[in-house]
């Protein structure tokens, strides 16, 4: 081992990314009282233990930052200009499955900044195995936020990552693959493609250096990066247990605004987001306005009222109102009924009756009054006009 015992902050900091595992929070707590050069120290002379001793007598840091070197990857870690200030909320969550802490530096392959990719960012997570309704919301979505431009986070798998990256880059928008191995190690390996497509506009993360391999615990240790990089998280189809839910007990944990998009009740992957929603856990939105109006400061990009089919009464007083709804629509009525049914005077119910009629509205005549064929048409049905 070539590797000096004392290491400044920084070197410390990517030595103990190779030897430990990523999401340690306990270790990552030392870090932070200890400071990382200490932390290493008492790594290589055993006091953390003798595995990791051993895994630190073993590491040659040079071949490691070589490697990087010539893969055009680079590190950052707290402090750096390019290092995303809202990781620090990782400090104070509380652990999820044994995972947790700020992590002590990030592995970049790519030629985006981190922090200003992250300025403005949602999380898009879901299944592997995503159905064609599943990954046609989340590319559709995803490709409508980085239009107006918002990042699009995720983790680069199959399904509903793979979608939410290609929406984004099929807007000409921001995209961040957050993964669980090396940022050199295409995983998996059907969407090298993809991920080198990320690397070469965009930017690829991980807190492991070069040439890691993704584990299960890893992938855990991935999902709170995912939640604490972005500034919200959208669950689309996820199994009731699955990577997707345990993201979004990040974004619970990390005070992001979580949110489900719905799915056929009988699909079993619609059960996680609907669960999420049930439970008060997430907010239900099906557009990216929905999204807008949740990430943003209180009353700016308010999304549009949802309205329905505008109806020929929305404009009517309530006494025009009265005296149409006292109109039939099969049958003639004589003024003086509708007049005590809409509760008005008659000489004042024959004047809306012939305002009404004057906009093609009612049928008048010597037998009373009907509504006219094209308005019983599109009324809304009453109870009692017949």
């Amino acid at each position: 081992m070539t590797t000096p015992e004392r290491l400044d902050d920084r070197r410390a900091r990517m030595a103990l990314s190779a030897v430990v595992e990523s999401g340690e929070a306990e270790l990552s707590r030392l870090v932070d009282d200890l400071g990382a050069s200490e932390v290493w120290r008492r790594a290589r002379d055993g006091t953390l233990g003798a595995p990791l001793a051993g895994r630190a007598a073993r590491l040659d840091l040079r071949a490691v930052l070589a490697d990087a070197a010539q893969l055009g990857m680079r590190f950052v870690m707290p402090g750096d200009a390019e290092w995303p200030a809202p990781l620090e909320d990782l400090r104070r969550a509380e652990p999820v499955q044994r995972r947790g802490g700020l992590p002590l530096g990030l592995w970049l392959r790519g030629t985006a900044r981190l922090a200003d990719s992250c300025r403005r960012a949602v999380a898009i997570v879901g299944s592997r195995a995503a159905t064609a309704y599943g990954t046609a919301v989340a590319t559709e979505l995803a490709a409508d936020l980085a239009e107006r431009q918002v990042t699009v986070l995720s983790g680069g798998a199959y399904g509903i990552d793979a979608a939410a990256h290609r929406g984004a880059l099929a807007a000409g928008g921001r995209t961040v693959a957050v993964l669980a191995g090396g940022a050199d190690v295409p995983y998996p390996k059907g969407n090298e493609a993809l991920l080198d497509r990320i690397a070469a506009d965009h930017v690829i993360v991980s807190e492991l250096p070069p040439g890691a391999a993704p584990t299960r615990m890893r992938f855990l240790a991935r999902n709170r990066l995912i939640a604490a990089l972005a500034d919200g998280v959208i669950v689309v189809e996820a199994a009731l247990r699955s990577g997707a839910r345990n993201t979004a007990n990040w974004a619970v944990g990390t005070g992001r605004v979580l949110m489900a998009l719905p799915g056929p009740v009988h699909s079993t992957l619609s059960a996680g987001p609907h669960l999420l929603v049930r439970e008060g856990q997430a907010t239900l939105v099906t557009s990216a306005a929905d999204v807008l109006e949740l990430i943003s400061p209180v009353g700016q990009q308010m999304a549009p009222v949802q309205r329905g089919e505008r109806r020929v009464t929305d404009g009517f007083d309530p006494i025009r109102l009265a005296v149409f709804e006292a109109v039939p629509a099969r049958r003639r009525r004589p003024s003086g009924e509708i007049a005590l049914i809409a509760g008005v005077p008659l000489r004042r119910a024959l004047a809306e009756l012939t305002a009404l009629e004057g906009e093609a509205l009612v049928d008048g005549s010597a037998d009373g009054w009907r509504l006219a064929a094209r308005t019983g048409e599109t009324a809304t049905p009453r109870e009692g006009v017949a």
